[in-house]
Parts: structure tokens; C-alpha cells; sequence
């Protein structure tokens, strides 16, 4: 006879021989990302090849289908870049199909405030017939870069992205990295994916056509990422300030790769790509600037945020006895210097409650991080530390030290 299995001990509960057959197998596997970051100029002049290789890497003997997104305030200042597209699909149409003529999008943070700009461009891929091994091409500041790779990753689970960054700050910072996402709920980029691109393509010669206020707002990612990665880059930033200051190409071309390269080798080499933990060292004076972007409704720029936030930061590092006293002042100088001002009174609007509205900055950033505060902090220039905790008063003591600089 078979062994009988059933067990006749009574302290064996009910329960207990429900999950005697639990068991657990573990799927793992490593899914290996790379891509090129170019730097180049006249991206779409026929004889540069850039934009050629970059659709032609997997697939060197084919057709390939491409989307094109277009900031809508670039084009007030490119008015021809349309017909320059078209020239160069039509120049390399052996490989090139350009499925309908590049479509505009709002610019600026309008695109990323509103859903109804992502169905716009899922829509235009679905009736476009843009498949996985097709391409879309976004050419634009961040905040269009943000809101087309939203659309592309979570268009067939993803499409093929094609950054081309024309601001300081997207070519630097943004543009290079792995994150999209639009605002909702009154929360920056709450609604987002971490889908690389597949290739970056900086073109310097957009940078010429940029105001200089988006110029300067641009290096603040540069000293940011000095301040918490690199003292050798932090020095540079000092002793060019003066070239940085009236936008010389060489000072501007080293900077922007310069400081690309920085945030290209955290995202690799951080351990933490797609930020699973609490940390985030490259948001160094971001809770407080995400906050003035939407207390301001905007109306300061991103980088323009982020040096007050850095100011902020570098400030309360001093006063929570990291960093020695002295150095907050060499910060602000080099940031002025480059431009900024490092006031604006959101930073003491409060809510109905009487709470500074800016310290909700800090409790946004817990929430975004699943609950544990992380803030990156200085404990000498060019390098970072991460706190767990921030003290109010010390906050808003920091703010205060700001605004005497201003009086």
C-alpha cells in the first residue's frame, strides 16, 4: 500500500497544512543597457553622418521610420530646422523615411503639464504606424525630452528614443540621463518611467541660439554635480567663471560635456540607475528647487530653482557642521558670478497652515522616495553625504541667511 501522507497530529493546524507545499523559485537575470552620447554640431547638415550611424547601428541595410516631436519655442528661433530635417531624410532616403513632417509641441513646462500632450503624440505614432523598430526623435529643451520619452516608453512597451537636446541644461543634465516624466497631482514628474534613450545627440550649434538667461540657467547642474562629485571640475568652474560668464564656445563646449560625463558615470556607476533606493545625490539642492518651480507656477526656470536650492544647501551643510564656515560664501559668489540670483520670496510664502510652503519640498521628496528622506549634502566642495533627517530651523535659518545676502 502507498504511504499514506496525510498527518493525524492534532497540532497540526488547519492552517498549517494549507502552506506545507509552499515553494519559491527566483527569476533572475541582467539586462545590459548602452548608448551613445554624441557631441557634434549642424546635426542635420547631409554631410554630418551622426544622425546616419546612430539608426543605422543595428540595422545598417534597412529603411528606417522616424517620428519627429519639435519644441515649438525652438522653432521661433529655427524657423527653417523643419525643411532642414526633411532635406536630410530626403539626402539619405536610402535609410530614411520620415513618416510625416516634424510636429510641433508646446515648449517650455506647458507640454509636461497637461496628459493630454502625451495621447497627442501616442496618437500620431499609433495612426503613423511607429513601431519598436522604428524611431522618435525629440528635439527640444528638458522638459520635451521628458514628455516624448514618457510617450515612447510606454508606446509597444517602447519605442526607440532619439534625444537631440538644445539647451544647456538638456545637453548637461537631463538629456543624457535615463528618466521621463510629466507633472500631476501639483508633483513634478509624477507620472514617469526610467527607459534609457537610444542615443543622444548634442549639437552645440543650438546652444548659439539660446537667450542668454537659458544659458546661464544651465550651469547650475554643472556646479551641482562639482559640488558633490568632483573638486578638480569645481575649481575649473572657479577659475572660468569669467569666460562661463559671457558664454565663450570653448569654456561653454567643455563645460557641458564636462559635466555630462559626471552625471553619464553616476547613473553607470552609482549602483543605483534607475534610484530603487533612497538616495539621490544628483538632486543635491532639488527638493527645495522642485518646490519653487511650482510655488513660482514656473516662472523660474529649472536651473535658476536649482542654484537657490544649491545656495540653500550649501548653507545648511555649514550650519548642520559639515562644512566649514566660509565655504557657502565661495558658492554663492561662483553662482552669482555665473549669473544667478539667489533669492526669490516664494522661499518664505506659507501656507494656511503658517508653514513655510517650501518645507513640503521635503515631504514630497520622502513620498517620491517611498517614504525614507535622503538629502545629499556637502562635507567639503566636490564632495557629497547623505543625511537622513533635516532640521526646520536650520532650514529657515538658511533661508534668512539668503535673504540678507539680497538686502
Amino acid at each position: 500500500m502507498p504511504e499514506n501522507t496525510q498527518s493525524n497530529d492534532p497540532q497540526i493546524t488547519a492552517h498549517q497544512k494549507d502552506h506545507s507545499d509552499t515553494s519559491v523559485t527566483w527569476q533572475k537575470f541582467s539586462v545590459p543597457f548602452d548608448y551613445p552620447v554624441y557631441f557634434t554640431e549642424r546635426l542635420f547638415d547631409p554631410q554630418n553622418t551622426v544622425l546616419l550611424d546612430t539608426v543605422n547601428r543595428f540595422e545598417p541595410n534597412k529603411r528606417h521610420r522616424i517620428i519627429v516631436f519639435v519644441d515649438g519655442g525652438l522653432l521661433e528661433v529655427r524657423p527653417e530646422l523643419p525643411r532642414e530635417i526633411q532635406a536630410y531624410a530626403d539626402f539619405h532616403s536610402d535609410s530614411l523615411e520620415l513618416v510625416t513632417a516634424a510636429i510641433t509641441m508646446p515648449a517650455g513646462e506647458k507640454i509636461k503639464a497637461e496628459l493630454h500632450f502625451i495621447e497627442q503624440m501616442q496618437k500620431a505614432m499609433a495612426e503613423h504606424h511607429i513601431d519598436r523598430h522604428s524611431y522618435v526623435l525629440a528635439i527640444g529643451g528638458g522638459a520635451l525630452l521628458d514628455a516624448v520619452g514618457l510617450a515612447a516608453a510606454t508606446s509597444h512597451r517602447g519605442i526607440r528614443h532619439i534625444r537631440v537636446p538644445t539647451t544647456v541644461l538638456s545637453q548637461n543634465d537631463s538629456g543624457v540621463g535615463v528618466k521621463n516624466g510629466v507633472n500631476l497631482f501639483g508633483q513634478k514628474n509624477y507620472i514617469g518611467t526610467f527607459a534609457p534613450p537610444f542615443a543622444v545627440l548634442n549639437d552645440y550649434d543650438y546652444i548659439r541660439s539660446l537667450s542668454q538667461r537659458d544659458k546661464i540657467a544651465g550651469m547650475a547642474e554643472a556646479v551641482k554635480v562639482a559640488l558633490i562629485r568632483d573638486a578638480d571640475f569645481y575649481q575649473w568652474l572657479e577659475h572660468n567663471a569669467d569666460a562661463l560668464a559671457i558664454f565663450q564656445e570653448d569654456a561653454m563646449k567643455y563645460m557641458i560635456k564636462r559635466c555630462a560625463e559626471l552625471h553619464m558615470q553616476q547613473i553607470a556607476h552609482g549602483g543605483d540607475p534607475f534610484e530603487t533606493g533612497s538616495a539621490r545625490p544628483l538632486d543635491y539642492g532639488h527638493w527645495a528647487a522642485h518646490k519653487l518651480e511650482i510655488i513660482t507656477r514656473y516662472h523660474l526656470r529649472h536651473g535658476e530653482a536649482v542654484a537657490i536650492g544649491l545656495a540653500l544647501d550649501t548653507r545648511y551643510s555649514v550650519l548642520s557642521g559639515l562644512l566649514a564656515h566660509g565655504e557657502e560664501n565661495r558658492v554663492c559668489f561662483l553662482l552669482e558670478h555665473l549669473g544667478f540670483k539667489l533669492w526669490h520670496p516664494g522661499l518664505i510664502t506659507k501656507s494656511p497652515d503658517g508653514q513655510l510652503t517650501v518645507l513640503r519640498g521635503l515631504t514630497e521628496f520622502r513620498e517620491h522616495l517611498g517614504g525614507a528622506l535622503t538629502i545629499t549634502l556637502l562635507e567639503k566642495l566636490g564632495s557629497g553625504v547623505e543625511v537622513h533627517k533635516m532640521d526646520d530651523e536650520l532650514v529657515m535659518q538658511s533661508i534668512q541667511w539668503l535673504k540678507a545676502r539680497c538686502d
